[in-house]
């Protein structure tokens, strides 16, 4: 007597952990299209003129996101950090009014908490290339 195997119905406990880990990252694209949103459209605080939200990331829970922001200016040095200041306490400000926003608009059940973080990574990799071009014309004197 040979038995079949019958295809369960049941979602896998490994599938569960697939849709599990995916949920952050589809969540946090959508709180970076909607903070960046608000930011433009609602927010009129002066101080952050130029910004640009460039990535967001979410916990496992969706209790804490971070949300990172650049500035496009052609600011440098002690401007550039006067900026960045600026904006952060602008964004802080306003994260309560944000909070509220987005948690309704992307109909999650507890508003994850929202903290502002500057994305140095552009200017890490223009300074690398900077560099990197400096090398190369010291190699052909």
């Amino acid at each position: 007597m040979a038995t079949t195997k019958r295809e369960s119905t049941r979602t896998r406990p490994t599938d569960l952990r697939k849709n599990e880990a995916s949920r952050p990252v589809r969540v946090a694209a959508q709180l970076r299209q909607e903070v960046a949103r608000l930011i433009g459209r609602d927010l009129a605080d002066p101080r952050l003129e130029g910004l640009t939200v460039s990535n967001a990331w979410i916990s496992s829970d969706l209790q804490l996101a971070k949300v990172f922001f650049r500035i496009m200016t052609t600011d440098e040095g002690p401007a550039l950090e006067a900026r960045k200041k600026d904006a952060d306490k602008a964004l802080e400000s306003a994260s309560g009014r944000l909070r509220k926003a987005v948690t309704a608009r992307l109909g999650l059940r507890v508003a994850p908490a929202l903290r502002f973080v500057y994305d140095d990574g552009l200017d890490a990799r223009t300074r690398i290339e900077e560099l990197l071009e400096e090398v190369k014309r010291e190699r052909t004197t």
